[in-house]
């Protein structure tokens, strides 16, 4: 069985994690392969050194090196540099590397400078980590999140990368718009479409749907690759009760009017058509929410061609997220095309 994820951070990595805890517990399944298109957009040239947040969240979290309690960065961290850093002043001083991450981002800005991609790059670093999943970026072209907001003066707008936005300022300036700079002229990455294509399940975990997967599939040709794959498409939501599991994706949600509930996120990634590859077609075939607090979603989503399911979804240990990982699974074969 070939499953495809995309995913952006966190909430990405640690739910991919319970799904290898899953297979890995599961008999009959050593020939599952399991790649995960990462998420690129937030992606920040910063101290002179190319970071990419969710690759690296992605990597650290499955290669287990990440820091549990923070969820990014690496596990036993220091951070000599970033106060030596802002000894001397150097901004931003709002975005800190650790000492043993900088090793990371050093590698690979000079993998870059030498001309390899960041997909050749990517590679070589989970050559070291061995994350059990082939880790694909979502392009090999230079991407960025930036964030529309207010200006100082009334009637005005400024652009924030989104780092600034999300880090500094907490995602507490009301975010008018999100452009991803450099979309355009981006192209997937290498084996992306193929991924996504071939796959016998594509699932889509509980990341920002605005600015995680909803920024893979603004990659041109993946949203068309998701919607007329012949494999079931099943996400997770990342919406628990009104509110985001972890993190600040209401913010996000808000600045492109999207509730933020289960059945709202649901509804905005769409329900496939019944024929695959018609136009216009949404991306969903199933769809996950957290039993109790939004079941009520179940019906509505039925109603509009999403099969939905009331499952737990808090990530509180590895055994509760391969639980998740098992339901999404489930409703995949139960929604096969």
């Amino acid at each position: 069985m070939r499953i495809t994820v995309l995913a952006g951070g966190i909430g990405g990595a640690r739910f991919t994690r319970g799904l290898l805890h899953h297979l890995r517990a599961s008999a009959g399944t050593a020939a599952t392969e399991v790649t995960v298109v990462g998420n690129t957009g937030d992606d920040i040239r910063v101290f002179g050194l190319q970071v990419c947040p969710d690759l690296d969240s992605l990597m650290y979290t499955l290669g287990g090196g990440i820091s549990e309690e923070r969820g990014w960065g690496r596990e036993d961290e220091t951070f000599v540099v970033k106060e030596e850093l802002a000894a001397y002043g150097v901004q931003p001083t709002w975005f800190g590397l650790g000492d043993r991450d900088t090793a990371t981002h050093l590698v690979r800005t000079q993998m870059l400078a030498a001309g390899y991609p960041l997909s050749a790059v990517t590679a070589a670093l989970c050559a070291r980590w061995e994350p059990g999943v082939e880790l694909l970026p979502m392009t090999d072209e230079r991407v960025e999140t930036h964030v529309v907001v207010d200006g100082d003066e009334p009637g005005t707008h400024r652009a924030l990368h989104f780092q600034e936005w999300w880090i500094r300022h907490r995602a507490a300036l009301p975010a008018r718009e999100f452009v991803l700079v450099g979309v355009d002229d981006a192209r997937p990455g290498p084996g992306v479409l193929e991924a996504i294509r071939d796959a016998d399940v594509v699932l889509l975990p509980p990341s920002n749907p605005v600015v995680s997967i909803g920024t893979i599939l603004q990659v041109p040709g993946v949203r068309e690759a998701v919607a007329s794959t012949a494999a079931p498409v099943v996400g997770v939501s990342p919406i628990v009760g009104g509110a985001p599991v972890r993190g600040m994706a209401d913010a996000c949600l808000a600045a492109i009017g999207v509730a933020t509930t289960a059945e709202a996120v649901a509804r905005h990634y769409g329900a496939r058509r019944p024929v695959v590859g018609e136009p216009d077609s949404g991306l969903l075939d199933g769809w996950l929410v957290h039993d109790g607090a939004d079941a009520d979603a179940v019906a509505p989503l039925e109603a509009l061609g999403i099969a939905a399911r009331a499952v737990p979804l808090l990530m509180t240990d590895l055994e509760a997220t391969a639980a998740m990982a098992a339901a999404a699974l489930d409703l995949a074969s139960v929604v096969r095309r």
